[in-house]
């Protein structure tokens, strides 16, 4: 693992980083593959439209310095990148410093292959989402403790993903995923009207989807309506398709996630 500051390599933050003290900042996680960066558009948008709504003055050009001096170390970067952007340094209190916002690019090396469906077994968690701030629905803050929570009762539940519902009573996604669920042969994705995050592969889904015919409705979902769930997958920027196979020990056919893969080109992320 390697982090850049501003791209400058480091192995410390700043013991007055705001990113400490109050999550105040935004990230986003994307894959590495052969030295490509994929769905590299999505996540600058993404990071821009979490600047522009919390204020941040960052500099994102920092992410390609960042990246050219790691090509300069590796001959292929495979891998994950995790982009942080920190308010940075300030004084005790909630009060905004006047100064740019920091970038950090983390780098983690390891194998990555050609996507395929990954099969697993998935369920409801007991524990549910709250309703974010308007201004806040769909960012991808540095406030994660709902998520931290609720792997916690994924992994003791032997569960690589789950289906979160929040306090009204609605789907809304997967603890660090989106979700599309299939119920009367047709798909839906919940509509993220009060919480959840706006998913770049999600987003990228709902375009190929578009693009190929497939219908797709995105709407608030009950959680009265899992039962009536045929198929279910959990996507997010280092996967497209974590296929459910059994879920609540009920089991669900591969075959609709094989044709769904082929047809929108999933193999192939750009």
């Amino acid at each position: 693992m390697q982090c850049y500051k501003n791209g400058q390599l480091i192995d410390s933050i700043p013991l007055l980083d705001r990113a400490f003290h109050y999550g105040d900042g935004c990230f986003t996680t994307a894959r590495m593959f052969q030295n490509y960066f994929e769905l590299k558009e999505q996540h600058l948008a993404r990071l821009r439209l979490a600047c522009q709504r919390l204020s941040l003055d960052a500099d994102l050009s920092q992410i390609e310095a960042s990246l050219e001096k790691l090509k300069q170390q590796y001959a292929n970067l495979n891998g994950t990148l995790k982009i942080v952007i920190s308010r940075g340094e300030g004084d005790r209190g909630y009060s905004l410093p006047l100064h740019a916002a920091d970038v950090y690019v983390w780098y983690y090396p390891r194998a990555t292959q050609v996507f395929q469906p990954e099969w697993i077994e998935s369920g409801v968690l007991n524990h549910t989402m709250g309703l974010n701030m308007p201004h806040l629905v769909g960012l991808k803050t540095l406030n994660r403790l709902e998520q931290v929570l609720l792997k916690q009762e994924a992994d003791q539940r032997g569960w690589l993903e789950a289906l979160v519902s929040d306090v009204q009573g609605y789907v809304v996604e997967g603890v660090s995923s989106n979700c599309f669920i299939r119920i009367n042969d047709r798909w839906i994705t919940p509509e993220l009207r009060y919480n959840g995050v706006h998913g770049v592969m999600r987003s990228k889904i709902l375009s190929r989807m578009q693009q190929y015919d497939v219908a797709c409705e995105q709407r608030c979902m009950g959680i009265d309506e899992v039962d009536r769930i045929q198929n279910l997958f959990f996507c997010n920027a280092l996967h497209p398709m974590k296929a459910v196979v059994r879920f609540n020990d009920r089991a669900f056919e591969q075959q609709p996630y094989l044709d769904l893969f082929e047809t929108l080109k999933l193999s192939q992320i750009d």
